[in-house]
């Protein structure tokens, strides 16, 4: 499986119709909705969009014939093996009724070639952690973290005598991350592994 590494748009015109696709990563279905949400145009004739996140997959037709503009586009992103994508195919009535089959093209083709033109990358699947210790352990715990690879920062929560931090990182560095932790904090700090 991959997913996209970067946030994109393809235009065409079918049969007088202008379809026009964004592609981009998320990282669940919130990230989706607003990503969807960002881009639909309240003034075009239709708004399709489609998504796959780890098993949940959706797809919207907006009033178009059932199956005709958002499955086309779920069934792209199958094809391409994406993961943790969402696609949005904003139509423009160009005057002329395509047909379920012209429908099926204009919206397929024009989130395939959406697709076709980002950068791509394989998952790496990440780990979730907190890691709980007081305010000196955790000045040197910080400044440790600064030098780790792929360390991401997802927040942090203030206490009376310390904070927690919330960190992601990629699974195959969580061994090395809870040892220098341990090591750092001479095992006093708490660290709960999410996932």
């Amino acid at each position: 499986m991959f997913m996209l590494t970067e946030t994109g748009s393809f235009e065409q015109e079918f049969k007088k119709s202008r379809f026009v696709a964004f592609a981009g990563p998320v990282e669940d279905e919130a990230a989706a909705k607003a990503f969807v949400g960002a881009r639909a145009d309240p003034a075009a004739t239709h708004n399709a969009y489609a998504y796959r996140i780890g098993p949940k997959v959706r797809f919207h037709d907006d009033g178009e014939v059932g199956g005709t503009a958002g499955k086309p586009i779920l069934q792209v992103i199958e094809g391409n093996e994406l993961d943790h994508v969402v696609v949005l195919v904003t139509r423009y009535y160009g005057g002329v009724l395509l047909g379920t089959g012209g429908l099926v093209r204009a919206y397929g083709g024009t989130a395939g070639q959406c697709l076709k033109s980002l950068a791509k990358g394989p998952i790496v699947r990440r780990a979730r952690l907190t890691v709980r210790a007081d305010f000196q352990d955790m000045a040197s715990i910080r400044s440790r973290l600064m030098a780790v690879s792929g360390l991401g920062l997802e927040g942090e929560v203030f206490h009376e005598t310390g904070s927690t931090l919330s960190l992601s990182l990629p699974a195959g560095a969580l061994p090395s991350l809870l040892d220098l932790i341990r090591d750092v904090s001479r095992g006093r700090a708490e660290v709960t592994v999410n996932g």
